[in-house]
């Protein structure tokens, strides 16, 4: 069998239980991602979705021991530069990622420990 992938569908991080407020204020406030409605079925399960790009990101609700995974979103953007000093402007601290040819990126992590990586293809790293 020949699995046939269309596409990335979602991306799911998560976030303590009870803090969705909080999730608002960073991913709605100051990444500007658009919040989706949740199927009534998983609603009860807390948590939110969004929708980015073409894609969704799906935040849950869990328990969270504070470990700090190299699981992450990336999503390409453009004007990395200004991104980025626009995190910074919201104390987000950056941190710099290993150089990819063509490739300019960083990472930072959303209040609830999830890393998050930005990055712009076409540029010279």
């Amino acid at each position: 069998m020949n699995i046939q992938i269309k596409r990335l569908d979602h991306v799911q991080v998560c976030i303590p239980f009870g803090t969705e407020e909080d999730a608002r204020a960073f991913y709605t406030n100051i990444l500007g991602f658009q919040e989706i409605e949740k199927p009534d079925s998983l609603k009860a399960n807390g948590g939110l979705w969004y929708k980015v790009g073409d894609i969704e990101l799906h935040i849950g609700a869990e328990e969270m021991n504070g470990y700090k995974s190299k699981r992450h979103p990336a999503f390409e953007v453009e004007s990395l530069l200004e991104i980025r000093a626009y995190l910074e402007q919201h104390d987000i601290k950056i941190q710099d990622e290993k150089p990819i040819p063509n490739i300019e990126r960083f990472t930072f992590f959303d209040p609830f420990g999830n890393r998050i990586e930005f990055l712009e293809k076409g540029v010279v790293a």
